[in-house]
């Protein structure tokens, strides 16, 4: 790793181990947290016979107070707290997960979810964006952001399979038991050992001398700015487009006439398509202005979300559309990692940056039951790709705003 990617403050091989530590711990944290729920689900549902809303509305419960604590978690961060915010936070994903692994009522499962959702706040991208613009400074954080976000892209190729395999050799119990000392022993370990708050980059200070804005302080400043708002605009769309989209692609690719093998190979495309679309961006544009390439990446939404309604069911004519929405959600995740600082405001990154992500967690928990009853009403997924398209729009919009009036 090179001296260039963390600003040139760190010698290589402690740049390197701090990004590749993250990285590996962010592969396990989201095959774990994220990735591992609608196998262990379905595996449950087949032995405890419980319903798939039941199940699903425990995710759900999750992500709403996931939402809730991004703002703290990252005004955390930026007190420099980030080593037992995040290691913490693996730590009791561990023996949440364990205690997942025993139960045997509703009720002592959606305690386990709601729990499980909180730490994702603390374990997941947002939380380690924060920790590498801490320890490098936010505007020296873009090559930190994007190689993290390679990593993490390799999450569900290493984990699904696995996590599968042990649901069919020590059944999902089983797996549970494993999954938790990943979280407790291995990412717990990692985050402790990379993130230290003494290699941390000096606190900015301000031309006439004063401190910068820290918390709220520095929220309130930011939400002066109309570059916030259309930031905070352009996430939410997305988040709501996006959540409708995956969480609903299997049915409504069956609906457009695809057979379930063909689903499973369009689906299977947008895993490596995100990692390419990162790759693309880390190769292509390593300089660019963020405003630049989110403005030119947010664009494909709607195009892509056009071309699925008006597509044939041909599974080579569908995935190379696949492949197309998966490299520009590969990219738009790191553009969400650098708007804030680019955009926004360089001050108090994981608060400012929390603030936003809250509004975008509840839409992306509330979107696919939206886009279910819509199904309903409507008798087809025409009405939600309908509803997808001006989401996507509305993104385009929001962000193209937010692009103006970013200062320069």
């Amino acid at each position: 790793m090179s001296q260039r990617l963390l600003g040139g403050d760190a010698p290589p091989a402690a740049a390197g181990w701090f990004i590749t530590a993250l990285g590996i711990a962010q592969i396990c944290s989201w095959g774990t947290l994220f990735y591992g729920f609608p196998l262990i689900a379905e595996a449950m549902r087949a032995d405890l016979g419980w319903s798939k809303p039941v199940l699903y509305g425990a995710a759900t419960l999750g992500v709403v107070l996931a939402s809730l604590a991004a703002y703290p978690v990252g005004a955390a961060i930026d007190r420099g707290h980030g080593r037992y915010i995040m290691a913490g936070a693996s730590v009791l994903a561990g023996l949440l997960l364990l205690a997942w692994s025993q139960v045997e009522e509703i009720a002592a499962f959606y305690v386990v979810l709601a729990g499980l959702g909180m730490l994702q706040a603390a374990t997941l991208y947002e939380p380690a964006f924060a920790v590498i613009a801490r320890r490098v400074g936010p505007l020296r954080a873009r090559g930190g952001i994007t190689t993290l976000t390679l990593w993490g892209g390799f999450a569900s190729t290493v984990f699904i399979p696995i996590i599968q395999l042990l649901i069919e050799t020590q059944g999902w119990r089983g797996a549970l038991i494993v999954m938790a000392a990943v979280n407790g022993l291995l990412c717990a370990a990692l985050y402790f050992a990379a993130i230290n708050p003494a290699r941390d980059a000096p606190a900015p200070v301000h031309e006439d001398g004063s401190a910068p804005l820290s918390g709220r302080r520095a929220v309130a400043a930011a939400m002066r700015r109309p570059s916030y708002w259309g930031l905070m605009l352009a996430w939410v769309s997305y988040s709501a487009a996006v959540s409708a989209l995956i969480y609903h692609l299997y049915p409504l690719l069956l609906e457009r006439g695809l057979d379930a093998a063909g689903v499973v190979m369009v689906m299977t495309v947008i895993g490596p398509a995100q990692v390419a679309g990162r790759i693309a961006i880390r190769v292509l544009a390593p300089g660019a202005p963020v405003r630049l390439i989110g403005s030119a990446v947010v664009a494909v939404f709607p195009l892509a979300i056009a071309a699925l309604a008006f597509a044939p069911p041909s599974v080579l004519v569908i995935g190379a559309i696949a492949a197309l929405y998966g490299a520009a959600n590969g990219m738009i995740t790191i553009v969400r990692g650098l708007a804030v600082p680019e955009m926004v405001s360089r001050e108090a990154y994981g608060a400012v940056n929390g603030s936003l992500i809250g509004p975008m967690n509840l839409m992306r928990a509330g979107a696919p039951l939206a886009a279910a009853l819509l199904w309903q009403a409507s008798g087809g997924y025409g009405a939600v790709l309908v509803a997808v398209f001006v989401g996507a729009l509305v993104l385009c919009l929001g962000f193209w705003f937010a692009a103006l009036k970013a200062p320069r």
